[in-house]
């Protein structure tokens, strides 16, 4: 097939989180199983330009009908680690993609609209026909609009969308000026509630909903997830679209790069190790704590059994259950274990609370914050630690349990969304034997329900390291790489 990727980002080169991880990782496994793709994305000043090759010009006289008038493009085309980028460049006193960032303006409901505006005009002007559209997150949400209720009557009628769904809190929500400026001027035919209108402001319309109304095929990025956004309040609103369109709603899990992520060739950690050659890991948290400034057990205790080192990886937002993760690094430590935090806050006060939290513990050898985001260090910390906890409030896939099992670090999870379909408690995983359980999980997002998971799991690690390290083994044996989910898509 001829697969068209339509996206905001795209890793590495365009990446505010794990949606660029997605589209990125996809496409490639998708062009392994022997498929055509190629990828539609912004052309923002601030994206890593270093990391295209190839870069020119593709087609220079884009001519995108907005607002009345029309606005001229220039398409540039590059490879982004041998996957096939088109960047559309505006050239207009709006200056939609040259701020200095991705998301954040007061008018991204319109940026994104002219993108999706511009991706399509881009196919029909230079005869791009592609088997199927795959358009993600609200961003896009506006594309099957358009395709179904435009595109198709000038020679798109044979196209077919596919809307995944990463993150349902934010939806795109805008008004009368995305209609007037896309060119979908019927305000009573789009205001209709089995249309564009939101499901709870009858004054403005939802991308997102959009998307779903539309497209083809819609789904969310984990089983589990798809039946929390369908039967509980996790879809923000949105539960009542996607009972009415559930014949076409599902759930696909997420993969991760199995290149990229590998500790038996991974080029930021300074010893390599397999599931056969696991006593090698041990080196990798040998080298942390020296890069940390840790204390290496029985240092300043006398000879003792060698300390646990819990991690968390990733945002520090309501999201991602910050109180847990606040509340699990001071628990590991009563517990005579070490603590290692990489992430960056997404709201000021989260970002002082944590900047307090790292001056408290600076002096502390058990204990290192480091507040933004390493790559490098990201690759040492998961090969590293022994335990890596994901406190989610919620989690559409979640990523990091799936790299820790990739590198022997056992998870303490929620037992929500993608958690869920991932994880399987050592102890009490009813639908699967013991030698397929890899991971630790509670239910209940308070203290007392995190330390049910984590103190198993630290007992487990200080009572049988035997059966910890075969615990660990085995969840490096668990196949997360994007092969399963690229069939299935």
């Amino acid at each position: 097939m001829y697969i068209v990727q339509i996206a905001s980002e795209c890793a590495p080169v365009i990446k505010a989180g794990g949606l660029g991880d997605v589209v990125y990782g996809l496409s490639r496994e998708l062009e392994n199983q022997g498929h055509t793709v190629e990828l539609i994305l912004p052309m923002y000043d601030c994206m890593r330009y270093d990391q295209i090759w190839g870069l020119h010009d593709a087609y220079k006289e884009l001519s995108v009908p907005w607002d009345g008038g029309a606005i001229h493009c220039s398409v540039f085309c590059g490879w982004v680690h041998g996957r096939l980028c088109f960047f559309i460049q505006p050239h207009s006193i709006e200056n939609f993609f040259n701020r200095g960032y991705y998301y954040g303006g007061n008018d991204d409901n319109l940026r994104f609209a002219f993108f999706s505006k511009a991706a399509l005009e881009f196919l029909l002007q230079s005869n791009k026909r592609p088997d199927v559209i795959h358009c993600h997150d609200w961003q896009t949400g506006l594309i099957p609009v358009m395709l179904y209720e435009m595109y198709k009557f000038y020679g798109m009628a044979n196209q077919r969308v596919c809307y995944t769904i990463h993150n349902f809190k934010h939806q795109g929500i805008g008004g009368m000026e995305v209609l007037r400026g896309t060119g979908l001027n019927n305000e009573v035919y789009y205001y209709n509630y089995d249309r564009l209108r939101d499901n709870f402001n009858p004054f403005a319309i939802n991308f997102m909903k959009g998307g779903i109304v539309y497209s083809n095929f819609v789904n969310t990025v984990s089983p589990h997830h798809a039946w929390e956004a369908r039967f509980t309040g996790i879809s923000c609103g949105l539960g009542h679209t996607l009972e009415i369109h559930q014949d076409k709603f599902g759930g696909i899990l997420n993969g991760i790069d199995f290149d990229v992520w590998n500790p038996e060739s991974d080029r930021f950690i300074p010893h390599h190790y397999t599931a056969a050659t696991f006593a090698e890991k041990a080196k990798n948290k040998k080298a942390l704590r020296e890069r940390l400034w840790l204390r290496h057990s029985g240092s300043a205790q006398g000879e003792q059994a060698d300390q646990p080192l819990v991690c968390y990886i990733g945002r520090l937002d309501d999201q991602k259950g910050v109180h847990l993760v606040h509340h699990a690094l001071y628990h590991t430590l009563a517990r005579g274990g070490q603590f290692v935090l990489l992430g960056s806050a997404t709201e000021r006060g989260i970002n002082d609370w944590f900047w307090r939290e790292k001056i408290n513990t600076n002096n502390n050898p058990d204990a290192h914050l480091e507040l933004g985001f390493n790559e490098e260090l990201s690759h040492l910390i998961y090969a590293g630690a022994d335990i890596i906890v994901v406190p989610s409030n919620y989690e559409p896939c979640g990523l990091t349990q799936v790299i820790g099992l990739r590198y022997g670090t056992v998870p303490v999870v929620r037992g929500v969304g993608g958690l869920l379909n991932t994880i399987f408690d050592y102890d009490y995983d009813p639908n699967h034997p013991p030698e397929k359980r890899n991971g630790f999980m509670f239910f209940e997002p308070d203290q007392p329900g995190l330390n049910s998971a984590l103190d198993r799991a630290i007992d487990l690690y200080a009572k049988n390291p035997p059966r910890f390290q075969q615990l660990a083994m085995g969840g490096m044996h668990y196949d997360n790489s994007w092969k399963h989910p690229a069939k299935i898509y």
